[in-house]
């Protein structure tokens, strides 16, 4: 893997290295691990410098975790996270953790009131998408950390060990990294949905479901429209990609702009293509007995990572720490990889999934080559203006 991206030309390496944007999916996997009763923070334990919290990890043996449904490896007969199963019998510590990222705007809705006043939001660790994780970061929400409680943060993939918004990952770590694309009913389009013609032809009116996270949704558009969603494209140029987005849900082609609930429409029936995200089809494709697949579009998908943040009211910071070294070991990196279908971000974890699956070892959507990304690029930064007016006309074009 390092030796392909390396390979890159500098500018394609340079792009997979900037901010990157972000994912996620829906199905009754089990929401909450953990059996504790979560207690009231007590006293004693480390202070955060100049927020006043108190780490009560010692004697507080509990972490509680935001993360986005399908995320993590689940045991669908014992109804268990097996990794998480493992980290609590070698620590101790009750995990809690709870499927309530839909989206990365509505979840910051959710908790931003109370990080603003320093309120406890009940999460220890949440996993948004690198454009909020700089959120986060940039207004003082989230905790820096310490590294000598998270030994494996050495393992990180090298190209995600520098990020713009985190230069040397002083106060995140990845999770998962992933691509936007087309996914598919493969028994409704049997000959698959490599292109935007194909995702709108005439016998899918009325079915296509497409993304509420504008970075993916607009920047699979903008690059069917010839335009580098990573360059500097024009407000002309993102308003374009908005009108075409607005053309198709008038005309009755896109059915709903979801979140992670996307795949309930797969599911059920009601959709039977989507923009989607890599790692959900290839789940909901395993689940369903081969039913859904994915693809990179022709003319170009996305690439996004989402981070793990210990949010600045979080009072079991340390407890944290040691849930994240766990999930940058290379065999249990393997094992979430092998379950969710994802860029794994940890670099020696391939030979660990050599040994549970080869033929996902081998997989360009778990560890891609350079010629996969080549074909996806990274939504760019945007400014605070561009941000506002940006999101406005997609809330706008929407119905939000």
């Amino acid at each position: 893997m390092k030796r392909d991206i390396e390979s890159l030309a500098p500018e394609t390496r340079a792009l997979i290295r900037a901010q990157l944007t972000r994912r996620s999916l829906l199905v009754g996997a089990g929401a909450v691990v953990g059996a504790g009763t979560l207690a009231a923070c007590g006293t004693g334990g480390s202070e955060t410098e100049g927020a006043g919290i108190v780490d009560v990890s010692d004697t507080e043996k509990i972490v509680r975790w935001a993360n986005w449904p399908l995320y993590l490896d689940f045991d669908e007969d014992a109804k268990v996270y097996p990794t998480l199963q493992q980290f609590e019998s070698a620590t101790g510590i009750t995990v809690t953790y709870t499927e309530d990222i839909d989206d990365n705007n509505s979840f910051y809705g959710k908790v931003q009131g109370q990080l603003a006043i320093g309120s406890d939001i009940g999460y220890d660790i949440v996993t948004p998408t690198d454009w909020m994780a700089a959120r986060f970061i940039e207004q003082g929400y989230a905790q820096e950390l310490d590294a000598a409680n998270i030994p494996n943060k050495g393992n990180i993939r090298e190209v995600l060990a520098n990020v713009g918004f985190d230069p040397g990952r002083n106060y995140s770590l990845t999770w998962q990294s992933g691509f936007a694309g087309f996914g598919w009913n493969v028994q409704k389009i049997p000959k698959g949905v490599r292109t935007m013609e194909d995702l709108f032809a005439p016998a899918n009116k009325g079915r296509v479901v497409v993304l509420s996270e504008l970075r993916d949704t607009i920047g699979v558009i903008l690059q069917y429209q010839g335009v580098d969603p990573s360059g500097p494209f024009t407000e002309d140029q993102y308003m374009n990609a908005i009108d075409f987005l607005k053309g198709k849900i008038a005309d009755g082609f896109i059915r709903k702009v979801r979140g992670n609930s996307y795949s309930e429409d797969l599911v059920n029936g009601d959709a039977v293509a989507v923009i989607g995200w890599s790692g959900d089809l290839f789940i909901l494709k395993s689940e369903n007995d081969g039913k859904f697949d994915f693809a990179i579009p022709e003319s170009g998908g996305t690439l996004w990572s989402d981070n793990m943040l210990v949010p600045s009211t979080s009072t079991h910071k340390k407890n944290a720490e040691l849930l994240m070294n766990h999930y940058y070991d290379p065999a249990v990196a393997a094992e979430v990889a092998a379950y969710v279908n994802y860029i794994c971000p940890v670099e020696a974890a391939q030979p660990e999934l050599e040994k549970i699956d080869p033929e996902l070892a081998a997989s360009p959507f778990i560890f891609p080559d350079a010629e996969t990304l080549s074909k996806v690029k990274v939504f760019r930064a945007l400014t605070a203006d561009e941000q506002t007016n940006f999101q406005a006309a997609f809330d706008e074009a929407i119905g939000n």
